[in-house]
């Protein structure tokens, strides 16, 4: 018997061997998370999507670029999901939707569905990610997802080398790096250390390069920012890293079969409908100047009168109100008297500037501009309100972090500072579990 793998978008793949088919992180939007567009650009027989007959989903962990409740809404409600979450509330949310069969994964634990058998391993995450060992037919596949393999895993999987087949996040994302770009630091286009000698270890007879299958707007400046490593780059890394192996690209709806004498091409599936050219590639420029805040604003949508007044009162009262109740930041810095500056650019590129005073957890709204700024933050009024409202990711908001001059002593107590710590950030992600996933439901059941 044989095994088939089909790439369904991003980190979703259908696997099929006998009687069996599963999909994993199974996504059927685009744009999905909001303004991740498939890459190469596809669209999805919506109809054709409603009648699969999956025997099982499995989900690698609750973000919302894995776990959409738009994608679920699209299956028959008898079809059992498998998610690797520490919350049980990501469960009931799930089966809100009117899932049947809604079960929280455990690591280590098999689970055999007919022909395919299914492991999660810890992730060097594991409050959040998994992996996923599938064995059918004699293979062994290992689905990375886009985590990284602590030691103690690799030591297990060690013991299956060679791997058939390993799903490889191949990219090293600049998530952070794009919110401050000041002090960013060019992208190295070599693949971490610690990836070669995990795949050395794996020494997989196929590498299939996994999960970051997207861009954003195509007016973003974070499309040649984001991804410094292309798939050609990764493809010749392979050669010198694991010279036997064999790079794979499966682009969305491709289809290839797992046999005993090798690989073999299969008709594409036809719920995945390619638009324009396929064959495409990153491209990462090192020294790209980054429009401003300002500049950005201008692309998004202008809100009501109302939906401005709710950002305004969350950046004047509630963001206050929910920094006190947290913990006090983690960074020293913060916890001597620090004067922050919010920057809120409406659909104009017109900025309204908020001050505060932040000394660890207290936080107070000044009435006029400080003597000297300590912390800066800009972000466009309308993401702000998409975060409060539809559940918007940080990846996606285009929040500047400290842009601007500081003096010399301040400039170097800034870059010790984790980016993440900024109030803002803090205000509206810390703590706010399943906030995407919500949204989604808030809109789909009413």
């Amino acid at each position: 018997m044989s095994l088939k793998v089909s790439r369904i978008l991003h980190a979703g793949y259908l696997f099929e061997c006998g009687e069996t088919t599963i999909a994993f992180d199974p996504i059927f939007e685009n744009p999905f998370s909001r303004n991740c567009y498939a890459y190469p650009p596809v669209k999805f027989d919506i109809e054709k999507i409603k009648s699969l007959k999956l025997s099982a989903v499995f989900i690698s962990h609750y973000h919302d670029d894995h776990c959409s409740m738009e994608s679920l809404n699209l299956l028959d409600r008898a079809t059992p999901i498998y998610i690797y979450c520490l919350f049980d509330e990501m469960i009931d949310l799930i089966k809100s939707l009117g899932f049947i069969e809604v079960h929280s994964l455990k690591l280590n634990k098999p689970i055999v569905l007919g022909d395919i058998s299914i492991t999660p391993k810890r992730a060097l995450d594991a409050e959040v990610d998994s992996i996923f060992h599938i064995q059918a037919s004699g293979f062994n596949i290992l689905n990375v997802v886009d985590s990284w393999i602590d030691d103690e895993t690799l030591e297990q999987l060690a013991k299956y080398a060679p791997w058939d087949m390993v799903l490889w996040p191949f990219q090293t994302m600049r998530e952070i790096e794009v919110i401050s770009p000041q002090r960013a630091e060019t992208a190295d286009l070599e693949i971490p250390s610690e990836w070669a000698q995990q795949l050395q270890t794996l020494n997989p007879k196929y590498i299939v390069p996994s999960s970051c299958q997207f861009l954003q707007e195509p007016w973003s400046w974070y499309n040649e920012a984001f991804f410094p490593i292309s798939y050609e780059n990764f493809n010749q890394q392979m050669k010198t890293v694991i010279p036997r192996a064999k790079v794979i690209k499966l682009n969305p709806g491709i289809s290839t079969e797992l046999t005993q004498s090798g690989l073999k091409n299969l008709t594409r599936l036809d719920w995945i409908i390619p638009i324009g050219e396929q064959d495409v590639d990153y491209h990462y420029k090192p020294n790209l100047i980054p429009p401003t805040t300002s500049e950005v604003s201008k692309n998004f949508t202008a809100l009501s009168a109302e939906q401005a007044l709710r950002v305004l009162n969350y950046c004047k009262i509630e963001m206050l109100q929910k920094l006190k109740a947290l913990p006090a930041a983690q960074s020293d810095y913060f916890a001597k008297s620090c004067n922050w500056q919010l920057s809120v650019y409406d659909y104009s590129g017109e900025a309204q500037l908020l001050y505060y005073k932040i000394l660890e957890n207290q936080i107070e709204l000044l009435t006029e501009a400080p003597p000297i700024i300590h912390w800066r933050t800009e972000a466009a009024l309308a993401k702000i309100y998409a975060a409060l409202e539809y559940g918007e990711s940080l990846t996606s908001m285009y929040v500047r972090i400290n842009e601007g001059e500081f003096s010399p002593e301040l400039k170097k107590k800034i870059s010790e500072v984790d980016i993440t710590e900024d109030p803002l950030i803090r205000s509206l992600f810390n703590g706010a579990f399943g906030h995407y996933q919500k949204a989604q439901l808030k809109k789909l059941i009413t």
